[in-house]
C-alpha cells in the first residue's frame, strides 16, 4: 500500500474531483500542476502538439499489458523504442530538432484509476522531471490503460513548435529560392560558354 504525505494525498483527491468534472487529461494537467504550484513552480501550460504526440504514443502503447516492468517502472534505458517515431512526430508536424529537450512519460494503470494516475507520475522516477523548472508546457494522451504524459521546455530544442517543413507556405518559399538558384547557376553555365 502507498502512504501518501498530506500534500499527496490533497492532490490525488483534486485530482480525483477533475476527473469527475472534465476529461482524465485535463485533470491531470490541473493536478500535475498543483502538484508543481506546492514545489513554488510555474505550472505548465497545454502545449497541443506534446498533446498530439502524447496521444499518438498512448495508441503506441496501448495493447501491452501492466506489468512492474512497464511506464514510470521502467528501467530507464530499457523503455519501448518505436521504429516508426519519426512518424509519429510528422503526425503531429513535429520533428526531431524541437522535441529533443522535452520528456516523454507514459504510465500503465488499470482502467486509469484516477487515485492512482496522479502518483505513478509524482511518487516515482517521474518527479524528478515534474520539479524541474526547465519545463514549461505538456502534452497528455491515453488509450487503454496507457496515459502519457509529454513536457516541452521554452527552447528551441524542446518546444514541440510545429514544424517549418510541415507549411506549405515554406515549402513554396523553398522551392522558388532552390528555382532561383538553379536558374543563377544555368546563367553562369551558359555565359562561361559564350566567353569561350
Amino acid at each position: 500500500m502507498i502512504k501518501f504525505s498530506p500534500p499527496a494525498e490533497m492532490l490525488t483527491r483534486s485530482f480525483s474531483f477533475h476527473h469527475l468534472c472534465a476529461d482524465q487529461e485535463d485533470g491531470l494537467l490541473q493536478s500535475i500542476n498543483n502538484y508543481r504550484t506546492s514545489l513554488n513552480l510555474t505550472a505548465l501550460t497545454k502545449n497541443d502538439n506534446a498533446e498530439c504526440l502524447a496521444g499518438e504514443l498512448a495508441d503506441q502503447f496501448k495493447d501491452q499489458p501492466c506489468t512492474n516492468a512497464t511506464g514510470s517502472n521502467t528501467v530507464p534505458g530499457t523503455e519501448s523504442q518505436f521504429p516508426n517515431y519519426p512518424s509519429l512526430l510528422a503526425k503531429c508536424h513535429l520533428n526531431v530538432s524541437n522535441t529533443r529537450d522535452g520528456a516523454l512519460m507514459p504510465a500503465c494503470v488499470p482502467n486509469l484509476d484516477p487515485s492512482l494516475v496522479l502518483t505513478n507520475f509524482t511518487q516515482t522516477q517521474y518527479s524528478g522531471s515534474l520539479d524541474d523548472a526547465k519545463f514549461t508546457g505538456a502534452g497528455i494522451g491515453s488509450d487503454g490503460n496507457w496515459i502519457v504524459v509529454v513536457l516541452t521546455t521554452s527552447t528551441p530544442e524542446g518546444s514541440f513548435v510545429t514544424s517549418k517543413a510541415d507549411s506549405s507556405d515554406d515549402n513554396a518559399a523553398n522551392l522558388t529560392d532552390k528555382n532561383i538558384g538553379l536558374i543563377f547557376l544555368l546563367f553562369l553555365l551558359t555565359a562561361s560558354l559564350f566567353l569561350l
